[in-house]
């Protein structure tokens, strides 16, 4: 087994960048035993006016109804009513998909074409951006921001999915600003190198960083492509780049390189952007 991160941060954001939270558990083990290792911040000690400790995110907002919060707002109205009619403040909420891909609710709303999804975040404090501008058919305002920002077009939105594409899901009431982005150029996005179906399984496997149940990523075919994950954490889109290496979505910086022995995939290596993990190929 090949394993080898150079220090404890670049450790831990790889761990965190893939959502593996159990990883993070066995991460603050280790540390607990390295005297490399950086000190956790220590837990607030004032208690709550009931006597009660504060939960560790305190005072930030609970990662979990952030998480909540965007993943509904590709899909459920009511759901997202629900949360920011309650906290408001859920609305401009972030969370980040893996090293860096971070996308708000009404990101998630602009590439899904919910359009009352974003008019309704939008009224409860959403930052307005040229991707809900994209998609709710905001041409003007879609041309100032290329205006001011020439090229700004081809700034790739959460996941990276293209500027265009946002404007395509907004249907008809988009469908000028889906004219003037064709016309304009460079807002389509540059395509990934393509895979067949043998070729992706060629990369599918359990790749092992470390000992433990949480030392394993896995790499599977998904609804759009190759996927890789760390225990206990769902599976982030590898984009092809060719030659064996991919990136994560949403985060371009970052090589995923694939050892190949003749035919066999043998294991992987992560760079962001050096070299942080080392895994190798177990099944």
């Amino acid at each position: 087994m090949a394993y080898r991160i150079r220090d404890p941060r670049s450790r831990r954001r790889f761990l965190t960048g893939l959502g593996a939270t159990a990883g993070l558990l066995a991460l603050s083990r280790r540390a607990a035993t390295d005297s490399t290792a950086p000190s956790a911040p220590a837990a607030p000690s004032t208690a709550a006016p009931d006597g009660a400790a504060p939960p560790p995110w305190f005072p930030r907002q609970d990662p979990a109804l952030v998480q909540e919060v965007v993943g509904v707002a590709h899909r459920d109205l009511a759901a997202v009513r629900a949360l920011v009619e309650k906290r408001p403040e859920l609305a401009k909420a972030q969370w980040d998909w893996g090293y860096g891909d971070w996308e708000s609710p009404l990101d998630a709303a602009s590439h899904t074409g919910q359009r009352e999804i974003a008019l309704l975040l939008l009224q409860n404090g959403a930052r307005p951006t040229i991707f809900s501008a994209a998609m709710l058919g905001q041409l003007e305002v879609v041309k100032a921001f290329v205006a001011a920002f020439p090229g700004v077009q081809a700034t790739p939105g959460p996941h990276g999915i293209p500027l265009l594409d946002h404007a395509k899901v907004g249907g008809e009431p988009a469908a000028p600003v889906v004219a003037y982005l064709e016309a304009l150029g460079g807002a389509a996005g540059t395509p990934a190198e393509p895979l067949t179906d043998e070729q992706r399984q060629r990369y599918v496997g359990s790749y092992r960083f470390a000992a433990g149940p949480t030392g394993v990523l896995e790499v599977a075919v998904g609804k759009f492509g190759l996927t890789i994950a760390a225990a206990g954490s769902g599976g982030r889109p590898l984009r092809h780049l060719g030659a064996h290496a991919f990136h994560p979505a949403g985060a371009p910086s970052v090589r995923v390189r694939f050892a190949v022995d003749g035919e066999r995939v043998t294991g992987l290596t992560i760079h962001d952007p050096e070299p942080s993990v080392r895994a190798q190929r177990v099944s």
